[in-house]
């Protein structure tokens, strides 16, 4: 695996698609900041550790919206892309970061300050790495 935080989203995107209520990640201290954030925003319901030593692993409660007049519900997160690569990274200056989906959606951004959403960055004056964007 080259990108562990790639392989988190694509946990919970193909989680998903097929209306699971929980999905496991392999559990890694930045993964688990993304996962708080993400619990934080509403877009998933609930991220906690769980396993011991090398066996951790993060358990996440999966957030889905009702839909008058269809059958299935909607996933919270309609889509979660992955900016900052390992083979590009992304840097903004704080006074460059935009709102995501006309502030539908959010940027995680890694500062110097910790993992922050993009309305945090502004407000703190920290730029920094571009993690994902999450809508």
């Amino acid at each position: 695996m080259v990108d562990p935080i790639a392989d988190m989203f694509n946990r919970i995107r193909n989680a998903q698609a097929v209306f699971h209520q929980t999905v496991d990640a392999p559990f890694s201290n930045i993964k688990f900041e993304i996962a708080k954030i993400l619990e934080k925003e509403g877009f998933i319901v609930k991220a906690e550790k769980k396993g011991k030593k090398n066996k951790k692993v993060i358990e996440i409660v999966l957030k889905y919206n009702k839909n008058e007049g269809f059958e299935k519900p909607s996933p919270a997160i309609g889509a979660i892309n992955r900016i900052s690569r390992s083979g590009q990274r992304i840097y903004s200056h704080y006074k460059d970061i935009k709102r995501v989906r006309d502030g539908f959606g959010i940027a995680i951004i890694s500062t110097s300050k910790g993992l922050m959403t993009n309305k945090e960055a502004r407000k703190q004056k920290a730029g920094g790495e571009v993690i994902c964007e999450v809508w």
